[in-house]
């Protein structure tokens, strides 16, 4: 749920873990990197400091990470997984007698809350879109909501064509996603604010297309 990527150029291959020892390592080097970068900054932050608070040889965060762009591309990664689960989550079965009111003031809260609890989501990601390492990791994981969206509606509001939902779960995902992406940085008030006009203009456009804002009355079986 980013604002937008650009053309994607190759990025520096990494090494994946393949033992749990191997990988509490890489989880080490991502938790102090995380934390370097929300407070210092991404040009501040060197690999040799964060190979240092994380206790770990500067030859072994090599063998992993071939530069700070690629730690920063993890990050992405690890924080788009955390949002993907989030996403399946909130569209579990009972989502399904949800008004829409009701859905959209869920998935735009939760989405809220997320960002809330994962400030480096923002803070390292929000200043370094135009890194060719955030590019494709971005574009896939916002393809994946698009799907998972398209899913939803498709069988939550059936009768539409498969351009239509595609559009909307597009417009959802790049045009919802930013609008919460630019709380950042607001004051409380404002950002308060602006969820609440998201949830209005989520809730305005979803209703152009999905008509019926009341549960779906629960079929008890034969």
């Amino acid at each position: 749920m980013t604002p937008g990527t650009k053309a994607p150029l190759k990025p520096a291959a990494r090494k994946k873990p393949r033992q749990a020892r191997s990988q509490a390592r890489v989880n080490r080097i991502l938790d102090v990197a995380e934390k370097l970068l929300i407070t210092e900054g991404y040009n501040a932050t060197t690999t040799q400091a964060i190979a240092t608070q994380a206790e770990v040889p500067i030859g072994s965060l090599y063998q992993f990470f071939p530069d700070k762009n690629a730690i920063v591309g993890a990050l992405a990664e690890r924080y788009n997984e955390q949002m993907y689960a989030l996403f399946l989550q909130l569209h579990a079965s009972e989502a399904k007698n949800l008004s829409l009111k009701d859905y959209v003031d869920r998935i735009v809260d939760s989405f809220d809350q997320f960002l809330k609890t994962h400030p480096g989501y923002l803070a390292i990601l929000m200043p370094l879109q135009g890194l060719p390492e955030l590019a494709e990791i971005d574009a896939e994981n916002d393809d994946r909501l698009i799907q998972g969206y398209i899913e939803y509606f498709q069988d939550r509001y059936p009768g539409q064509t498969a351009e239509t939902y595609e559009a909307i779960a597009f417009v959802i995902v790049k045009g919802i996603g930013t609008l919460l992406w630019f709380t950042f940085g607001q004051t409380d008030l404002a950002q308060t604010r602006l969820v609440q006009e998201t949830k209005k203009l989520m809730l305005s456009y979803l209703s152009n297309y999905f008509e019926d804002n009341r549960p779906l009355a629960r079929i008890n079986p034969l």
